[in-house]
């Protein structure tokens, strides 16, 4: 009798992307079940202008910024008072920028600020599902407006974290978001992965990759990893919900074990 209106849900995330991005929230809408509820607060990146614009490269001390007070502080704070089980932080190359130690103190900082709640990134994360997908040597594969030394820094943040990276690069397809299509970035990814790559890893919450996660899997016969996907999956756990109900988006989902 009555239309869905989206209040009942089972629970509800919270994501923490930047101003002009719409990335983050577009892939965690597709992904996410009807009964699993996406909030996001919008932090200013001085990496990105009025409708999504950015340089061709990014340079990194916006990227830098923006994982420091008192934005990113202020949002989380904000946020956390909606009834939320989880808040994710939606940028992944603040980590390449202030590597796992700086990454794990602002995690630290941004749930003393969000009134106790788990908070979540996504290059944490991703070591998490390496690991518990038994993976250990990844390419890595980052937007075409990641610069060689932003890239050369994410490659450095997982090789810290004990991993071989066989394969570092930023895509080789045109730069700017809305120019990406799953398969192109598909075919570019796929030409590129060596054999003795165990998992890849697209970096980039920008990046719109998730469409193309599962049919990669099937070409490659290993895992893919996405930023939103892998940030998605670990809100869930933080959040003591289930991820196994989420199909077609990479095998990451059916890792349905509690968070560590």
């Amino acid at each position: 009798m009555w239309r869905p209106d989206g209040w009942d849900v089972r629970v509800r995330i919270g994501v923490l992307t930047p101003h002009a991005d719409v990335g983050p929230e577009s892939e965690f809408r597709a992904m996410a079940p009807p009964d699993v509820g996406v909030h996001a607060a919008r932090v200013p990146f001085g990496g990105m202008r009025h409708g999504g614009a950015m340089d061709p490269t990014i340079p990194l001390a916006p990227v830098r910024a923006f994982a420091e007070p008192p934005y990113v502080d202020e949002a989380a704070a904000q946020l956390a008072t909606a009834p939320l089980a989880a808040l994710a932080y939606a940028f992944t190359s603040s980590a390449y920028v202030i590597g796992a130690d700086g990454e794990a103190a602002m995690l630290t900082r941004l749930a003393a600020r969000a009134h106790g709640l788990p908070v979540v990134a996504t290059c944490a994360s991703t070591v998490e599902a390496l690991r518990l997908l038994g993976a250990t040597r990844l390419s890595l594969v980052d937007p075409p407006w990641f610069d060689t030394e932003l890239n050369g820094l994410g490659r450095a943040y997982y090789e810290a974290a004990g991993f071989e990276v066989c394969f570092s690069a930023p895509c080789g397809l045109p730069s700017g978001q809305a120019l990406i299509r799953p398969g192109e970035l598909h075919d570019w990814v796929a030409a590129h992965v060596p054999e003795e790559a165990e998992a890849v890893v697209v970096g980039g919450n920008g990046f719109r990759a998730v469409g193309m996660v599962e049919n990669l899997e099937l070409t490659l016969g290993r895992p893919v990893l996405t930023a939103n996907q892998v940030l998605l999956w670990a809100a869930l756990r933080a959040a003591d919900s289930g991820t196994a109900a989420i199909t077609g988006y990479g095998r990451l989902f059916a890792l349905d074990t509690p968070s560590l």
